[in-house]
């Protein structure tokens, strides 16, 4: 089935959010922040669902059916062709005369929205340590609650869950290996941030590996004096991501989106507790069974055997 190109989720999640508000006693908000989406967007999947079923959880297309006051494209080339020079969407706007919300929206659309959209892209830089332990990747993923079974099941609306809160799954993958250390702490606070750290660091180390680097975001909990204290008693160097590039920590990042894939959104669970006991054997089948793209297919285990 073809995507819609502007999709953030697919028909399965949004079967997903549908079957948590109306079978688990979700809250619409509950379920747009575990979606990644709106309580806007997930009202608008329950009333397709309710007026249409599952074929209303389908992808439609988002172009108006006539566009009377469209641009023509003689005129889209002609901004497209003074942007190139550098001129800015209030001068092409004034030379046109155009309204200059019709010039941003036209900019935008054609990829020139900003002046440093005009220079040449970079390739990304990826890279892959070549020693196991060599560096860490550390990040932490917010996930909803799972409490009662909702009234919806039950039929009892005492049992409505509200108000339940969040949990957090916090990970750490060896750059080189992919192999991988999953915690779910109540909170993403200071002092579960380095509880986890050390545990890690403990973790890999009985592994085998010998921990020089980590890399985190610039939250709170890593750029405090106690992290700084810390890593300096493990003796690791702490490196940081740039701000607003969360693609530097991208081994955190990816391995999180699959954590969410394959795990805390696999199947709709009855409760946080099952969700956290279906964990283990999960991150051990990550770990030592689960073919890896990254790793030529290899798995996080042979790869650590393979570089030893």
């Amino acid at each position: 089935m073809k995507l819609h190109s502007n999709a953030k989720t697919t028909p399965y999640s949004r079967r997903l959010v549908v079957h948590r508000v109306l079978r688990k006693g979700w809250t619409q908000a509950e379920a747009a922040e575990a979606a990644g989406v709106s309580v806007r967007t997930v009202a608008k999947w329950i009333d397709r669902y309710r007026s249409e079923g599952t074929a209303g959880l389908l992808d439609r297309s988002s172009a108006p059916q006539r566009s009377p006051h469209r641009t023509s494209s003689r005129i889209v080339r002609r901004i497209e062709s003074l942007r190139r020079r550098r001129w800015t969407a209030e001068r092409i706007a004034g030379v046109l005369r155009m309204a200059l919300s019709t010039v941003s929206s036209i900019l935008k659309r054609i990829g020139l929205g900003r002046l440093r959209d005009l220079e040449p892209k970079e390739d990304p830089q990826r890279y892959e340590r070549s020693r196991p332990g060599e560096l860490l990747h550390i990040d932490t993923k917010k996930l909803g609650r799972i409490g009662r079974v909702g009234h919806r099941i039950n039929r009892d609306r005492t049992t409505r869950s509200r108000g339940i809160g969040w949990e957090f799954a916090h990970v750490c993958v060896d750059d080189a290996t992919r192999l991988a250390y999953v915690e779910v702490l109540p909170d993403e606070r200071r002092e579960s941030a380095l509880a986890f750290l050390r545990r890690a660091v403990a973790w890999f180390k009985r592994k085998g590996l010998m921990i020089d680097q980590v890399m985190t975001d610039n939250g709170s909990a890593y750029i405090s004096r106690d992290h700084a204290d810390l890593c300096n008693e493990l003796g690791i160097r702490h490196l940081r991501t740039r701000p607003y590039t969360p693609q530097t920590n991208g081994k955190a990042e990816r391995f999180i989106q699959t954590l969410q894939r394959e795990w805390a959104y696999a199947k709709p669970y009855r409760s946080s507790s099952l969700r956290q006991r279906a964990l283990a054997p999960w991150i051990r089948q990550y770990n030592h069974s689960r073919p890896h793209r990254g790793l030529a297919r290899s798995t996080p285990a042979q790869r650590l055997r393979d570089l030893r």
